[in-house]
Formats: structure tokens, sequence, C-alpha cells
């Protein structure tokens, strides 16, 4: 058969026939005659012993299930050993190719879950669940060493090893490094007296249990408060006004302010006409509420200075800072004071956070992706399997998916 198409994955192959068996196409190779070294006694030879027909699956051709029939030829040296020849498509007492395998491992890591991939490639769920644990084992490396800058955060994972894991980055490339099976005090520190002896800087939200066992085990590190984590407490508290106010409102007052909450949230410069109206005429009913709303509006203000000359001026920072504590603290409205004792426990970290200029907020799109992965899987009862999940998906992002 005079064949011309060059297929991917069968190179230096012959095909003798392509045939369609229902559903699936049929490729009949054999690799040509040459002579081959006898891997015994390192003798060349040409001599057959004789031919076995050999069925391998392949990668889908025209969105069909492929199959190649590989006439499989074995030599015979003059030492008496039978070896079968070489080529370039298929391992040794593999029943899959080269190709296929490749474009497995690579979808067992970008794909959604593990099912859709062997519906995709036409084999079960546990083949590529032990391929994908066998990749793991190679492609993760155990940390020996952080860098010198960390994020850490948590997750919901919801395994056998708890409801909670705890994820570690670096907080410069923003790679994630590692995920510990719980995120109890001890197990982190643990982690970090092991493995932490080059940390300067962590960032993390602000817990105090995460606090407590980074001082532990690093001594005194440079803590970095995530700004997300100790803006909302001014907002929650500005909300908390709002729901306590709003209670002695006319009832269409009350769930109309409670519809538009998100105005009292937005800076003051970027909002419409018609929400503008609205502010004024609820923080018009309520003197408190108003107080409240220009709290809020001062704190956004010293944030926005904050960043621009945190890094130069920390110490005119912090004393515009005593000066916003002395403000909320003469209102005497208790959730904003509730607000500003958090901040007075957290000081030193909060103003890291402007020197420093590290964030946690690629890991908490770290984090999100991570509730993708497990929701299109409907959970995963493995931490390793999990675990192994999310660091190779990160590793290869940027990898397509596009291989079979």
């Amino acid at each position: 058969m005079n064949f011309i198409m060059f297929m991917p994955g069968l190179k230096d192959s012959v095909i003798t026939k392509v045939e369609e068996f229902g559903e699936t196409i049929r490729i009949y190779v054999e690799m040509a005659r040459k002579v081959h070294r006898c891997p015994q006694c390192q003798e060349r030879t040409k001599k057959v012993h004789d031919y076995r027909l050999q069925k391998i699956h392949h990668l889908k051709w025209f969105e069909r299930k492929t199959q190649i029939f590989y006439k499989r030829r074995r030599y015979v040296c003059g030492c008496g050993k039978r070896f079968s020849e070489n080529n370039a498509f298929v391992e040794r007492y593999q029943r899959t190719s080269l190709e296929w395998n490749l474009a497995v491992s690579i979808r067992s890591i970008k794909g959604k879950t593990f099912k859709e991939t062997a519906e995709i490639y036409g084999t079960s769920s546990t083949t590529i669940v032990r391929r994908f644990d066998s990749l793991s084992k190679n492609e993760i490396r155990p940390i020996v060493e952080l860098p010198s800058v960390i994020a850490i955060d948590e997750y919901k994972g919801d395994t056998k090893e708890g409801k909670y894991q705890l994820i570690i980055a670096d907080g410069v490339t923003k790679e994630p490094l590692d995920i510990l099976p719980n995120r109890y005090k001890n197990t982190i520190k643990h982690y970090l007296k092991k493995h932490g002896a080059k940390v300067q800087v962590v960032v993390m939200d602000m817990s105090p249990s995460f606090k407590a066992a980074v001082q532990e085990a690093l001594g005194r590190p440079v803590i970095v408060a995530d700004r997300f984590h100790f803006c909302r407490y001014i907002y929650w508290s500005l909300d908390g006004v709002r729901r306590r106010v709003q209670k002695e409102f006319h009832g269409y007052d009350r769930k109309k302010c409670k519809r538009i909450k998100y105005v009292f949230h937005k800076a003051s410069e970027r909002l419409t006409e018609e929400e503008r109206w609205h502010l004024h005429r609820y923080l018009d009913m309520s003197e408190e509420l108003k107080q409240a709303y220009d709290l809020k509006e001062a704190y956004r203000a010293w944030f926005c200075r904050a960043k621009e000359i945190g890094q130069e001026q920390i110490a005119e920072v912090k004393k515009e800072l005593l000066t916003l504590y002395k403000k909320i603290e003469d209102s005497k409205i208790p959730e904003m004071c509730k607000a500003i004792q958090t901040f007075k426990n957290w000081q030193t970290e909060i103003l890291n956070s402007f020197v420093y200029s590290y964030s946690n907020g690629f890991l908490e799109g770290i984090n999100n992706s991570t509730k993708v992965l497990k929701r299109n899987a409907f959970g995963y009862r493995s931490f390793e399997r999990f675990r192994a999940k999310i660091l190779l998906t990160h590793k290869y992002k940027r990898m397509g998916s596009h291989v079979g």
C-alpha cells in the first residue's frame, strides 16, 4: 500500500493498511527490517525469529476511536537470544501508545475530572487515576527550604485529613509551594521549623493562630497583614451600624436601605447621581449612620494616602492612623470602636503592609480555582491526590490541553 500521509506518533513505521471497523479505525503498521544489536552479547544480527501482532490503543483519528495493529518483529542472535525490534511509538509490555500516554498525562492534570478524561480517551477512571498518581510522584518534589517571602492562607478542602487545609506560596513569584493537611497551630509550627530557616517575611490574614505559630517557629519574622482582611473590618462596622439603625425606619425605607447597602461601601467620587441621592436620603435619616459613613470615608482617605507614602514615610502614616483612632473613639459608635481595637492589636502588621507591599490577593485567586476543582469533581476524599491536583494544575497552568 502506498501511504504518503505522515501520522504523528508513528515515526519511521510503515503503514500497510487502514480500515474502518464499526466506529473504530484500525491502522496496521510494521517497522522496516534492519540490523539490530543483541542485548545479551552485543553482536549484530538481521535474522528474524518470528512475528507477533500487538493491538495498541492510540489517540483518536478524525474524532474516532483508533487502534494500531503492530506487526512486531522478533530477531534471534547466534547466541540464542530472542528479542523484539526497536520502535518509537510503544514501550515494552504496554497496550497504549506513547502519544496516548502523553496526552492522558496532560489531560489528567488539566482536565476537569478524571472521569471526563477517561471518557475522552476511551478508558476507565481508575486507569486515569493510576496514571495521575504515578505522574504526581515524579513531578512533585518535596520542599527542602522555603523562600525568604511566603504567603499562607487556608481553604476548605473537606478531605479525609480534615475540613480545612493550609496552602503555602512564594510571596514573590506567586507560585504555590506546598499544602498542609490541616490549619492547626502545631502543624504549621513544626513545618516552618523544619523548612523555614530562610523565611524573613510572612504574608497572612489576621488569624491569631497563624500569627502565634509563625512567631514560635521563626522567632521574629516580618508579618504582613493582607490589606483586604483589615480593610473589611471598617466596612463590616459601617454595615453593622446600618443594620442597627434601619430597624427604626419605615418598612419601605428599611427594605430599600438594605437593597442599596453597596452604595455605603462605594467610594464617594464614584457614585452616580441616583446613588448619591439615595445615600444622602438615608444619611439624613440618621445622624449616627452619617457619622459612621464619614468615619469610613476618613479611613479610606488615610488608606489611599498610606499606599502612596507608606514605603518612604511610614512614621507619618502611623501618626495619621493614631489621629484616626482618636476620631473614631470620640464618636463612641460601638461597631467602629470594636474595629479600631482590632487595628490596634494588629497595628505593626498593618503598617508592614504599606512598607513591603506584599499581598495575599493571588492566594485568594488560587483558593478560588481550588473550589472550582473540588466542585467539578464533587469533592476529593484523598488529601494527597487533591494536593497533587492543585499543585500540578498551577505548575502547568500555561501548558495547553489540546493534545489528543
